[in-house]
């Protein structure tokens, strides 16, 4: 399947949170949004409260649902939980999947000894990476990802200028800005991200569902 169909299939949330609806519904890190349909999956990336939701996972759990996250995430969370680390490739429900590195170089919100994480799943041959809460990190380097779902705020994560850099240290075929227009930053940021790397990489801004 080409990029193009996993994007018509991604919805954005807010902040950082997505659904994909590729087969089985996955979410990532949902926070304050609406009811929607029951999650088969759900990626939490880090036990802050915007991230790691039980109020929100409540909304779209089903008997069934499986829950990937981290070990401290998973001490508020019951049921079906699969506790990963970064460096972890596992099989959830038929999709593949790596835990990779997420946290902050320059700022003290995300210690990298904390384990807290971005994801790379594998979508009918697309390689759909959610980078979580980090910064432009030297992992960044062996990362494959086809599509790119970048914070792109600043004071917690990278800036504008910073994501666009980590956009091309990956070289996507597509790069989506997230972690804006909630409780930090503003779409200026994400048009900011957009301009910075006109000619080099595509980006879509997504509208918030």
């Amino acid at each position: 399947m080409s990029v193009e169909k996993i994007t018509a299939k991604m919805h954005w949330l807010g902040h950082d949170a997505f659904r994909i609806d590729a087969g089985p519904t996955i979410y990532f890190d949902p926070f304050q949004i609406q009811t929607g349909p029951a999650a088969d999956i759900i990626f939490i990336s880090h036990d802050h409260y915007d991230h790691c939701s039980p109020e929100d996972i409540a909304k779209i759990r089903g008997a069934e649902t499986v829950i990937v996250t981290c070990g401290s995430c998973a001490k508020q969370l019951t049921g079906a939980v699969q506790v990963v680390a970064p460096g972890d490739s596992l099989t959830v429900k038929g999709i593949q999947v790596q835990a990779v590195q997420a946290y902050n170089t320059n700022k003290k919100f995300h210690p990298k000894k904390n384990g807290w994480l971005g994801f790379i799943i594998l979508l009918d041959g697309v390689r759909v990476y959610h980078a979580g809460d980090t910064d432009l990190i030297p992992e960044m380097q062996d990362i494959q990802a086809d599509i790119a779902l970048l914070p792109v705020s600043g004071t917690y994560v990278m800036t504008p200028e910073e994501a666009a850099q980590a956009a091309l240290t990956l070289k996507p075929s597509l790069a989506i800005p997230m972690h804006y227009g909630s409780l930090v930053g503003e779409r200026a940021d994400a048009e900011r991200f957009s301009r910075l790397l006109e000619g080099k990489i595509l980006v879509q801004i997504l509208e918030k569902e």
